[in-house]
Formats: C-alpha cells, sequence, structure tokens
C-alpha cells in the first residue's frame, strides 16, 4: 500500500495533496487542499494517520508558512491530524465553525463516536489530539476580505465551505466526485444520519448564489463549471428524497434501504460508474452510498412518526 503522499498542481499556487490512509480502496479519496494565495491556506488535514504524508508534501510544494488552516467540518478524516498540524505551523490560526470548535479543544466525544460509528476505519484513521483552545477561531468571525466562509450545514451541522478568488472549497457540502477512467464522473450524496435536506439544500442555493468558477472537493479534485456540479448534486439529493419516499412505505422498518439502493442504481445517472470502479473502490462506495441513504430513510421515518403522533 502507497504510504507516500502524491502531489497534484491543478493550476498556478493550488496543491491537491492525497492522502493515503492505511484501508483498501481509499488510496484517491482523500484529498488536501494547499492555496499559495495570498494568504496562504490549507483546506483540512486529513487524519491522524496521515499526519506524516501531509507534512512530507508540505515539504516537498515549499509551505513554510501557512497563513490559516480552514477545516470544513471536524470529521476525522478531515481534522483527525490537526494537533500535529497545528503544532508545525505555530503561526497559523486554525478556523471551524463555533459547533465544531469544542470537539477540538477536547476532542473525547469525537473519538468515541467516530469509534462507535466507522469501529475499525476510525482504528485505521487514529486518534485525535486536542488542540490548545488559543489556537482556534471561528469561521463566523473570520475578517479576511480574501476569505469568504459560508455556513453550509447538511453533511454535518458544523460544516463551513471557502471562497478564495474563483476557488470554491466545498469540502462535501457538493457531495463526493470521483473521476472514473473511460466513463463520466461518478458523483454521490454524503449525507449521514442524522440528515436534513432542506438544510442541505439551503446549503446547495447559497453556494451557487456565490457564482464560484472551480469547485474544490475534498473528495475529490477539482471541476470546473461550480454552479453546473452544484445544481447536478442538488438534483440528486432531490431525486434521492422522491426514491425513498416512495420505497420506503412499502417495506416493513429497517428493510427499505436494499429497495431503494436497487432503484438509485438503475434511475440515478450520477451513479452510472459505480460498476467501473476497482474493486476495492467499489466496496468503500457502497458503504458510504448506504450510509448516505440510511440519512435519507431515517429523516423520512422521522416524518412519518410525527405525523402518525399528529393524527
Amino acid at each position: 500500500m502507497r504510504t507516500s503522499p502524491r502531489v497534484h498542481s491543478y493550476a498556478p499556487g493550488l496543491y491537491l495533496i492525497v492522502l493515503a490512509p492505511p484501508l483498501t480502496g481509499f488510496g484517491d479519496f482523500m484529498g488536501i487542499w494547499f492555496f499559495e494565495g495570498p494568504p496562504r491556506v490549507l483546506v483540512d488535514v486529513g487524519p491522524a494517520a496521515t499526519t506524516p504524508q501531509l507534512l512530507a508534501a508540505l515539504e516537498e510544494i515549499g509551505a513554510k508558512q501557512i497563513d490559516y488552516i480552514l477545516l470544513t467540518h471536524v470529521h476525522i478524516d478531515h481534522a483527525g491530524g490537526l494537533a500535529a498540524i497545528a503544532a508545525a505551523f505555530p503561526q497559523a490560526p486554525v478556523v471551524a465553525h463555533s459547533r465544531g470548535r469544542p470537539h477540538l479543544a477536547d476532542p473525547a466525544r469525537l473519538w468515541a463516536g467516530s469509534l462507535k460509528t466507522l469501529g475499525k476505519t476510525a482504528e485505521a484513521y487514529g486518534p485525535i489530539a486536542a488542540v490548545p483552545a488559543e489556537r482556534l477561531a471561528l469561521a463566523e468571525d473570520l475578517v479576511d476580505s480574501r476569505i469568504e466562509a459560508i455556513y453550509t450545514p447538511g453533511h454535518a451541522s458544523h460544516h463551513v465551505s471557502y471562497r478564495l478568488d474563483d476557488l470554491l472549497f466545498a469540502g462535501e457540502a457538493g457531495g463526493v466526485c470521483l473521476a472514473v477512467e473511460g466513463a463520466r464522473d461518478f458523483l454521490r450524496p454524503a449525507t449521514p444520519p442524522r440528515f436534513r435536506l432542506q438544510t442541505a439544500l439551503s446549503s446547495l442555493d447559497a453556494l451557487i448564489a456565490l457564482d464560484p468558477g472551480k469547485i474544490c472537493y475534498s473528495h475529490f479534485g477539482l471541476r470546473a463549471d461550480a454552479r453546473g456540479q452544484l445544481r447536478a448534486h442538488r438534483d440528486q439529493l432531490l431525486l434521492w428524497q422522491q426514491i425513498v419516499a416512495e420505497e420506503t412505505p412499502q417495506h416493513p422498518k429497517g428493510q427499505a434501504e436494499k429497495a431503494c439502493l436497487q432503484r438509485l442504481m438503475r434511475e440515478d445517472h450520477r451513479l452510472a460508474s459505480f460498476r467501473h470502479l476497482p474493486a476495492g473502490v467499489r466496496q468503500r462506495e457502497e458503504g458510504f452510498l448506504r450510509n448516505s441513504l440510511r440519512g435519507f430513510i431515517g429523516e423520512f421515518e422521522e416524518k412519518q412518526a410525527r405525523a402518525s403522533e399528529a393524527e
């Protein structure tokens, strides 16, 4: 398994650092962005297990100084290695949403929740260490005219996207977009429980209204026509909602997932490239597809339960 980072230069001063955690099928999935700006920003840091890879890549790029470490959210695949990266760049404030900040200063609950939800994947990512509170800045209070922080809850309640120049660093607000050799891109939602569709749609609408030029996905890479990508993902979320609403009532509680997934694979053309993915990547993506589907089903069942109680 590859342990050294790969660095892709997409444009002058824009680098995608590809990290490889010790998990099958995760070799071309986890991207960290470094933008020379000004200002010089690092968008997310990856898990603790890949911190040596990230530090080696930043040295290769020649990133001796970073002005900001921008976190889209604090899930451990995005922020697990923060303590070591923050220590390596002590002058850089760490920017995160106020809802995520407490978990960075005291990550015990975040780590316990990650272990419960992700199991062996969390163990492979490695535990998250605490970051001194004085290093943490709030995205809501960021004062730098060159950076626009946009609150984009959906994938996580504390998710933030960032716009610099014509670049939109969207984290997972626009879903997951994977290049597939010989086929169209594979685009899927990143909507784990507890998911709220209207919240995610509002976030997408806010990003579309910015009219950004390019979108930088955490998973994975850069795409032109950011608005087109975001609109396609918005349509995808609405299709998933429709299929879940049609299929879930036809099955006993807890048994609709398989039927919904089968229909999505037939009817969501953005998933059509799934069959062309390498075996390890298909295994990874099937797990994420199911978890994203559970977010939709969970919200639907909650609404149904509230409607029943109101009768």
